[in-house]
């Protein structure tokens, strides 16, 4: 059994994973990502196709690189939310979406295209499209990698416990 399968059998990773799906935060995730897979798949094959045609050599090689990274970023991003998705709706066990295949991976990085030779459409949605891929990511490990030990700290409480240690309670 992996690790994120282990803890795929507690009840509390189960409830966090289901709390999410039924979220707020989840519902504008959602549409913000699939209104920017479907904003992305407009301009590449609209305005990004004209505005491509009109770069120097290098930076037509550039804009290749480029869109291949933000299709490949933004698809994850939409396979990812709609796992979330079918936890929501009942059609996958909170439990089978834990499984590895499903988790964000750290993206490849490798050399970015000079930014300034490409156009702003692309730019743009370069940009976003990191943004966005941090955050889902970033959910991905609080829900599925961390355990609940790894909780963010509390200051104030640990003041407390050290109060209530010193001056019992």
């Amino acid at each position: 059994m992996t690790e994120v399968n282990a803890l795929a059998d507690t009840p509390w990773r189960a409830g966090v994973i289901q709390d999410f799906a039924r979220s707020e935060l989840f519902d504008r995730t959602f549409e913000e990502g699939m209104q920017l897979v479907e904003e992305t798949a407009a301009y590449l094959d609209g305005a990004g196709r004209h505005d491509s045609k009109i770069l120097s050599r290098n930076a037509a090689l550039s804009y290749a690189s480029e869109s291949m990274r933000l299709t490949t970023r933004l698809m994850q991003v939409a396979s990812w939310l709609l796992v979330q998705r079918a936890v929501r709706e009942g059609e996958m066990p909170p439990e089978a979406a834990c499984a590895e295949n499903y988790r964000m991976a750290e993206e490849a990085i490798g050399d970015p295209a000079p930014i300034e030779e490409l156009p702003f459409g692309l730019t743009n949605l370069l940009h976003r499209s990191e943004r966005l891929y941090e955050r889902v990511r970033h959910l991905d490990r609080r829900m599925y990698v961390e355990s609940p030990s790894e909780e963010a700290p509390r200051p104030v409480q640990a003041q407390f416990d050290r109060l209530t240690a010193a001056f019992g309670g």
